[in-house]
């Protein structure tokens, strides 16, 4: 009786952290304190609010799944996953919104604010906006075609944003790759979490000012990429004028601009990638080249790593614990802390 009053209890002591859900902080997870259960006491239907949101927005529009990925790639570069690319200007703060990557480019900050109402109707207080990213980031591939991944929570909200590590952390399309690689290190990833990573544009769309340079000087010669499919170059060229229509959109994918797939990396090997940053996987190393032709060649191998990956960088340098808040509203913070 002894022994299975022990095991009993040895049972509780393992299990209690995913039972108590929000009530839980900092524990020792492989996440970095995060954990996929986090909300399951707090807030037993936070998973599914988002997700039904997301695909009601996604119904609306197929590119806001892409427009979803982005944001929280875009926050997690800068200062980490914590919703610091959600703050709108403010005393004391300088949105990141206005950056140069992010400017009348970054989009889906109205879906998070409804996801958020939601939430706040359900859970007051308790759900941080930048988990609503990290799930959102999730249901958006899901919905999309493409794999899903248990995402670990228990982030919380930052208290300021950064525009200059918006200006200067976050890849550029026209980034040579050692630069893309740097600035993948700083965050703690690698070489294969770039390509994996760079597969989110298998879905959504690209302005003309992120890709002109290719049409027209990339070599500061005045002529054309060389490393550009002709045909695909010429219709580019057609949309995306040597001056003016820098806002036209062109698909990032061309063969299935809406579905998730792998067909992205077989568009950079046919001389298809829409970005310089696309190019450069296959052209600058053979170590990224090689994982181009694998994710080219195996979709469930891409969508494994893709997955990995994007655990992995949503779990960069989080607020947890008594750190932050839980943003009330995603747009701004909560009290006086200004």
């Amino acid at each position: 009786m002894a022994a299975s009053m022990g095991c009993l209890i040895l049972l509780a002591c393992l299990v209690s952290p995913l039972l108590l859900g929000g009530a839980v902080h900092g524990h020792p997870w492989p996440w970095g304190g995060l954990f996929p259960q986090f909300y399951d006491h707090s807030c037993p239907k936070a998973k599914e609010i988002v997700r039904s949101i997301v695909a009601q927005a996604v119904a609306r529009e197929a590119r806001m799944a892409a427009s979803l990925v982005r944001l929280h790639f875009h926050d997690c570069f800068v200062k980490g996953c914590d919703a610091s690319v959600l703050l709108d200007n403010s005393t004391g703060i300088v949105s990141e919104k206005g950056s140069n990557p992010n400017k009348n480019s970054l989009r889906g900050f109205e879906v998070i604010d409804e996801i958020k109402a939601a939430l706040e109707t359900a859970c007051p207080g308790t759900v941080s906006c930048a988990d609503i990213l990290a799930l959102a980031a999730r249901d958006s591939t899901v919905l999309a075609g493409g794999p899903s991944w248990e995402v670990p929570l228990g982030r919380r909200d930052s208290l300021g944003a950064s525009i200059q590590g918006s200006n200067n952390d976050i890849p550029a399309p026209n980034n040579t790759l050692p630069t893309i690689v740097t600035k993948f290190r700083r965050q703690g990833l690698d070489v294969a979490d770039v390509v994996a990573l760079s597969g989110a544009h298998t879905i959504g769309m690209s302005r003309c000012t992120s890709f002109r340079q290719r049409l027209y000087n990339q070599s500061g010669n005045g002529m054309a990429d060389a490393t550009l499919e002709v045909s695909y170059a010429a219709a580019l060229r057609r949309g995306c004028p040597r001056s003016g229509g820098d806002g036209n959109l062109f698909p990032l994918d061309l063969a299935t601009p809406a579905r998730f797939d792998n067909l992205y990396f077989k568009n950079v090997l046919a001389g298809r990638g829409l970005l310089s940053s696309d190019e450069v996987l296959l052209t600058k190393s053979a170590e990224t080249a090689a994982l181009v032709k694998a994710y080219a060649d195996d979709v469930h191998l891409f969508f494994r790593d893709f997955a990995r990956s994007m655990v992995k960088m949503g779990n960069i340098s989080p607020l947890t614990g008594a750190q932050g808040e839980v943003r009330k509203n995603c747009r701004r913070l909560n009290g006086n802390h200004y």
